[in-house]
């Protein structure tokens, strides 16, 4: 994968979905010949997709193949469909025709399951975009994602990333599609690359919505002055892209250059973002996080105070080798809270037919003891009964019995329920009565586990609280991306929340920080400027 200007793409996909939206096969003579460009469709196949909106969506790909000049030498196509795992139904070198292109569409069948947006954009980075998948390091990279609805993970994070590694990123939105999630998965300008239609009989019409039909044009838009490129544009059949002069970088926009900064040249090797600084650099971390002692890496804020207690599935269908990575989930969750007496308290119980409790919340008082006791658990097996392990949970893990702090002291409370499947008992009355409670539940599914019982069990809104895995190997993913966002306005005498660690108000001095820092460097920037007048001002006068 590579950068690459937003012109060839844009006016590959603008000629085909025009002449895509006008239905009727076309000849060759009226192939798009703007220059070759690996193109990937993803295909959003949930169970939201009806049966005959999914053939409307074949029949759009098929009329896009029509219009597009395929060849190995020339455009290739691949296309992936997903829900809540991802199938590639054929990769970039698979054919070098339209027609079995054509044919392998057809023969698609929905999977009919989930909609992880998320985990698809991350297989095209990986696998699709690959050169073991034909992609050409020469040539640009554009992604077609078509949805009809909220992804359930988060897509923000890793198309930006699919940005940043050159895909160009097209988001066509059908019926009940977020338009939030559109544009945090599209790339720059967003009037491109951003449709939406009603139903998915109209999806062809999306190829109207664009502005310039420039594939099949014989003008030099360079020459037009209208590409408004900073710096070099560069024609091709067609379309044109924008280049920048040595030392300067394209931005997003495809058209305007940034000179080089710090984070560009040195090796600053921060975890989560490089500022630039006049000349240096410094690392800021993601909102919740505190940049650590070498003032490159990022860690959690630990001063966040919670009763926690993990209800885990230990049901047979887990099995035995599968319980092991739970085991390991667990005490990831454990790795990123600050457990003692007077912090965080941990407790665990597991289920099956029936539910035993692991350990109590005052039991330990340590992280390093908890995973300990973790690590010995033994796998139960048998059914799920995961209304019984709520009713559980809220009548007993959460008494001060068994060391849950008073109410009055206004320590928040969290229930993390895991499972792998449907539950045998009803799950309503206590997922219910929970939330009530005061108890702020998350949710996390794998492998069998049914999206309606997930979205019962969690608070709301539920895609911050519940999360999901298409298996247990993915589940690590999941801890690391898991944020038990409860930060109490008090915490009656338990921590410091004037702490400028303690979560908000760490994000606003982290906030402050860098405003106060990007305005010296600007100041800098414009004394630079000055300075170089000057100085020419000077020499002139010799």
């Amino acid at each position: 994968m590579r950068r690459t200007g937003a012109g060839v793409a844009l006016a590959l996909l603008n000629a085909a979905a025009v002449v895509a939206a006008a239905g009727p096969r076309v000849g060759s003579e009226q192939k798009c010949r703007s220059g070759p460009t690996d193109l990937v469709f993803l295909i959003d196949s949930s169970r939201s997709v009806r049966p005959h909106e999914f053939r409307s969506v074949t029949r759009f790909i098929v009329h896009i193949l029509d219009t597009l000049d395929i060849g190995l030498n020339a455009t290739r196509v691949g296309l992936v469909q997903y829900s809540s795992q991802v199938r590639s139904e054929f990769s970039l070198n698979s054919y070098g025709d339209a027609t079995g292109m054509a044919d392998a569409v057809r023969r698609m069948v929905p999977l009919a399951q989930g909609t992880m947006t998320g985990l698809a954009i991350r297989y095209i980075i990986d696998n699709a975009f690959g050169e073991r998948q034909g992609d050409r390091p020469e040539v640009p990279n554009a992604a077609v994602i078509v949805t009809d609805g909220r992804p359930q993970d988060r897509v923000a994070e890793v198309a930006a990333e699919a940005r940043d590694k050159g895909v160009e990123i097209f988001a066509v939105g059908v019926a009940r599609a977020d338009v939030a999630s559109l544009r945090a998965m599209a790339s720059p300008p967003y009037e491109d690359h951003v449709f939406l239609v009603e139903t998915f009989d109209l999806i062809h019409q999306f190829g109207l919505q664009f502005q310039d039909k420039l594939c099949g044009s014989g003008a030099d838009l360079c020459a037009e002055s209208e590409h408004g490129c900073r710096h070099i544009c560069e024609s091709s059949p067609g379309s044109f892209r924008c280049r920048c002069l040595p030392g300067y970088a394209l931005d997003d926009d495809g058209k305007t250059c940034t000179a080089l900064d710090a984070c560009d040249w040195l090796d600053h090797g921060c975890e989560h973002r490089c500022v630039n600084a006049a000349g240096s650099y410094y690392c800021v971390c993601p909102d919740g996080q505190l940049l650590q002692e070498d003032a490159k890496s990022c860690g959690p804020c630990k001063t966040a105070v919670v009763d926690l207690v993990l209800v885990i599935d230990g049901s047979k269908s887990v099995r035995p080798h599968n319980f092991e990575l739970v085991k390991k989930f667990v005490n990831e969750v454990v790795d990123t809270l600050d457990v003692s007496e007077r912090g965080t308290r941990v407790g665990l119980v597991q289920y099956s037919s029936r539910v035993r409790t692991e350990f109590t919340l005052d039991q330990f008082r340590s992280a390093d003891d908890i995973k300990a006791a973790v690590t010995k658990m033994k796998y139960m097996e048998k059914g799920t009964m995961t209304g019984l392990a709520l009713a559980h949970m809220l009548d007993k893990s959460f008494s001060e019995a068994e060391g849950a702090r008073p109410p009055a002291r206004g320590i928040p409370r969290i229930g993390l329920v895991f499972t792998d499947g449907r539950s045998q008992d009803d799950i309503s009355e206590y997922a219910k009565k929970a939330k009530q409670a005061g108890i702020v539940m998350y949710a996390v599914g794998v492998g069998k586990a049914l999206e309606e019982e997930l979205r019962e069990i969690a608070s709301d809104p539920p895609e911050k609280h519940f999360y999901y895995a298409s298996d247990f190997s993915a589940i690590g993913a999941i801890a690391l991306n898991l944020k038990l966002d409860v930060c109490p306005e008090e915490s009656q005498g338990e921590v410091e929340v004037k702490d400028p660690c303690a979560c908000e108000n760490l994000v606003d001095f982290q906030r402050a920080a860098v405003t106060d820092l990007d305005r010296i460097t600007q100041s800098l920037a414009a004394m630079s400027v000055r300075l170089e007048q000057l100085e020419r001002r000077l020499l002139d006068g010799k």
